[in-house]
Formats: structure tokens, C-alpha cells, sequence
């Protein structure tokens, strides 16, 4: 799953979008107003996010209301901590290495 969330996450728009959900549920109306995209083009984004178990939507109405899923970066949170580990273990290894020569 964290690779469909690094994918999501990669492009600049939908991390601007995460981004904006983190401060709280908005309307996808509302997301539209900081870019210069149609909100058709939004939606499209905000499917791909939902795809990627990051954000969710409930349409009330006319209105769709978004929100970043609680547990929505748990994952990629953890994929990143096991990965600096690891680089930061061999990068000590390498220099224990390179002090002994």
C-alpha cells in the first residue's frame, strides 16, 4: 500500500491537497479556489488520493466534503523510519570502514 501512497503523494498538486486536509475537512469546492484547475481536474486528484487510502470523501448534498484519513500517513511514517535506519546503520558501518583504513 505505501508504494500507491508515495505515487499519490509524488505529484505536487495532491501533496498540496493533503497538505490543505490537514488542517481540517473541506469542501472540494474550496480546494479549487488555491489552483488554477477546473474542479473536475480536482476530483480526479482527490480519486487518486482515495485510492491511496489517504483521504476520504462524503458527498452531503451538492456539496463533497474531504477529509485526510486519521491513520491516512501511518505507513509512509513507518516505511520512512525503518528506511532511515537502515541508511543510517550502514552509513556508520562505512564509516567505521573507512576510519579503520
Amino acid at each position: 500500500m505505501v508504494h500507491h501512497q508515495f505515487a499519490a503523494l509524488g505529484d505536487a498538486t495532491r501533496l498540496a491537497i493533503v497538505e490543505r486536509l490537514a488542517r481540517g475537512p473541506t469542501p472540494a469546492g474550496d480546494l479549487v479556489a488555491p489552483s488554477a484547475m477546473s474542479l473536475p481536474a480536482v476530483l480526479k486528484h482527490l480519486r487518486v488520493l482515495e485510492e491511496a487510502g489517504l483521504v476520504t470523501t462524503v458527498k452531503r448534498g451538492r456539496v463533497r466534503e474531504c477529509r485526510l484519513r486519521p491513520d491516512a500517513l501511518v505507513a509512509v511514517a513507518e516505511w520512512t523510519a525503518r528506511q532511515q535506519a537502515l541508511w543510517s546503520a550502514r552509513l556508520d558501518a562505512l564509516g567505521t570502514l573507512l576510519e579503520e583504513q
